[in-house]
């Protein structure tokens, strides 16, 4: 069931995004009269799964999930029709409108991913509000996950403060500069320090196990005991929290389970705090390790206990609208910023490039609404941007021709854009290969 409804938010989420980028393009060129031929959803080889004829239009939905696309008459695109290229061109065809025009009808499709993009992070700003947590109210400091951030030198129970000339306000800015980090000062035992990143570090990160980069530490909160529980006589009550074992630190689940794997079928002093009172209760510690008791993983509950504070903010439409497109101006400058580092080899970072499973992998096990719409967006980004860069075969790659028509008054031949198309396509087939030979690696390797 939960593949079910992962695969599902996938597909829905790929099919709006590649309805309405091909619908960017099929507006203007209506608009301009230019004659569309076809309009799917995925590609059609060989057979369609549905198609219908709708004036000069076949509207259809193909096999195999990979995109989609709109085919123009008079555009050399990824039909190759060389045919319809070789007669003389009509009045409703693409090549023979003015350049103008056909840069709007170009540009279309990226344009609608970017407006989208906003008006998403605009409606979930007004719907859903923020809810952060203040980086400053972090008690305990954070719990270093990835192998490769221990290496370099972070330990749990570091406070982050900054990344690079950013300071850490909310928890949320962690992960969005990581990305692109050189230094991190973050707060030991009260003292700042600086930690130097590798160059190569989103390439050792893509290979390193475990996965994982810095969470909030959990706390040891008592919720209820187990059926059956060894323990269940202990005075222990909902809302008693850990804080010792054998008199050695055990506030976090990092510091507590170490300590659970040297004492397994043994007796042991626990000390919890209970309305800021200290008491001690001697527990047994099962041979698996466990105690029976069951621990909380509320959020709500953390803060209660002063764990650290929670962001919770409302806002008017008028506010969500500022909000939204800051939103998408930050996300925007994040995934430039991510291409501009894939494209640097020292980095490594291409070495994290994933394909559709990837994509797939973004998507929650269960039907979140607020999740999903915030993962479209961001691929209605990322789909924009690629389809940006100046290559051949791209929405990028017309327009580059184009606005070089444009300056030089100099239309390239049908024959030389061609073999730029064909080149362009080579190109993607290898970058598709390359994404998704790296999903297949990590599958088989991680």
């Amino acid at each position: 069931m939960e593949f079910v409804i992962k695969i599902s938010q996938f597909l829905l989420s790929l099919s709006l995004l590649i309805v309405l980028h091909e619908l960017g393009h099929f507006i203007p060129a209506k608009l301009f009269k230019t004659r569309v031929e076809k309009f799917y959803l995925f590609f059609d080889v060989k057979y369609s799964l549905f198609k219908k004829k709708i004036g000069d239009t076949v509207y259809g939905i193909g096999w195999l999930p990979l995109g989609g696309y709109v085919k123009i008459s008079g555009m050399i695109d990824e039909s190759m029709d060389t045919e319809q290229m070789a007669q003389e061109p009509q009045p409703w065809e693409f090549r023979s409108k003015p350049s103008w025009q056909r840069l709007i009808i170009m540009l279309g499709g990226v344009t609608v991913n970017f407006l989208l993009a906003a008006v998403i992070y605009i409606f979930m700003a007004f719907s859903y509000g923020l809810i952060d947590i203040d980086a400053s109210s972090v008690d305990g400091g954070y719990e270093i996950k990835s192998s490769v951030l221990k290496e370099i030198g972070l330990q749990n129970g570091d406070k982050v403060t900054a990344i690079n000339e950013y300071k850490i306000v909310n928890i949320s800015d962690i992960r969005r500069y990581i990305i692109e980090a050189k230094t991190m000062t973050v707060l030991r035992d009260g003292s700042p320090k600086t930690i130097e990143f590798p160059t190569d570090f989103l390439g050792q990160l893509s290979a390193s196990k475990p996965k994982g980069l810095i969470d909030l530490r959990e706390p040891f909160i008592i919720a209820d005991f187990q059926e059956n529980s060894f323990n269940a006589t202990a005075d222990l009550k909902a809302g008693d929290i850990l804080t010792s074992i054998n008199q050695k630190p055990a506030r976090f689940r990092d510091e507590i389970s170490p300590l659970l794997e040297t004492l397994k079928g043994q007796a042991a002093v626990f000390s919890f705090e209970r309305n800021g009172n200290l008491i001690t209760q001697e527990l047994q510690v099962s041979n698996e390790g466990e105690l029976g008791v069951i621990i909380t993983g509320s959020m709500q509950d953390y803060e209660n206990a002063g764990f650290f504070k929670i962001i919770k903010k409302e806002y008017s439409f008028g506010e969500s609208v500022q909000v939204g497109l800051k939103r998408f101006s930050s996300e925007m400058d994040s995934y430039w910023m991510q291409l501009k580092l894939i494209f640097t080899p020292s980095t490594g970072a291409f070495k994290g490039v994933g394909g559709f499973k990837a994509i797939f992998d973004i998507f929650p096990n269960t039907w979140n609404w607020e999740l999903f719409w915030n993962r479209t967006a961001l691929l209605s980004i990322m789909l924009g941007v690629l389809n940006l860069l100046p290559i051949p075969a791209l929405d990028g790659g017309h327009v580059m021709f184009l606005l070089y028509e444009m300056i030089s008054g100099r239309k390239p031949s049908d024959k030389f854009m061609e073999y730029a198309q064909t080149a362009g396509f080579f190109l993607l087939i290898s970058l598709v290969l390359f994404a998704n030979g790296n999903d297949i690696f990590k599958a088989l390797f991680d």
